[in-house]
């Protein structure tokens, strides 16, 4: 177990959600040590300083510390849906910067408005317009670039996710069919429920659980 990379991972954040996921449909299994945000261990601010989550050290002492940078390092070893191919292109690199800028910018001041000191509404309003986009995109197609899910669907997902889960009544209200079914498909994916095991918060000496460990094979 000691040549296997470490993979530190927080259950609910979206970033480290999304690498799970990938690494889970790549089959690239790893020591899964769950931390809780406000007690991180030294061992992993020793391997990343900015002791952000999901940081995966590899055997080789090199760490990778971008959610789609461990995406990309899992499905370049093994691809078995094309996920890479299917996100190798301009609309693909547009729908994650979108998401990963000015969406999350908006889901957190929508989600954690006192923490921010903003107007929920107004956020969450600013995020809708981009959901908007998201459901027209998949007016012709299952998922956002054709219909098997990809790269993309996995990388924007647990944001989307995220907004939704804020007011879920009011998320169900906006006519969004598409956005809404797509939501729904991978939030009941046999994939999802793999990445969203319940482990207890590691600490040193325990004894170390893998990501792959309990987790069937997970087709499209």
């Amino acid at each position: 177990m000691t040549d296997l990379p470490i993979l530190y991972s927080f259950r609910r954040c979206p970033y480290a959600m999304r690498a799970r996921m990938a690494l889970i449909v790549a089959e690239q299994d790893c020591i899964l040590r769950e931390v809780l945000l406000r007690d991180k261990p030294d061992e992993m601010i020793a391997a990343s300083p900015k002791a952000t989550v999901p940081v995966l050290g590899l055997p080789d002492g090199k760490v990778i510390d971008e959610s789609l940078d461990i995406m990309r390092w899992g499905l370049r070893r093994n691809d078995p849906e094309n996920w890479l191919g299917a996100a190798d292109g301009a609309a693909a690199d547009d729908l994650i910067a979108a998401n990963d800028g000015p969406f999350k910018h908006h889901l957190d001041r929508y989600k954690y408005a006192t923490r921010h000191d903003t107007d929920p509404l107004a956020h969450r309003s600013a995020g809708a317009a981009m959901l908007e986009q998201l459901d027209r995109h998949l007016a012709t197609r299952s998922n956002l670039l054709r219909d098997q899910r990809s790269f993309v669907d996995i990388a924007l997902f647990p944001f989307v996710r995220q907004f939704a889960a804020t007011d879920r009544d009011w998320f169900d209200a906006q006519s969004w069919p598409n956005l809404r079914a797509w939501l729904d498909r991978h939030l009941e994916s046999a994939l999802f429920k793999a990445a969203m095991v319940r482990l207890p918060q590691w600490q040193p000496g325990d004894a170390e659980r893998r990501l792959l460990d309990d987790r069937k094979a997970v087709a499209g």
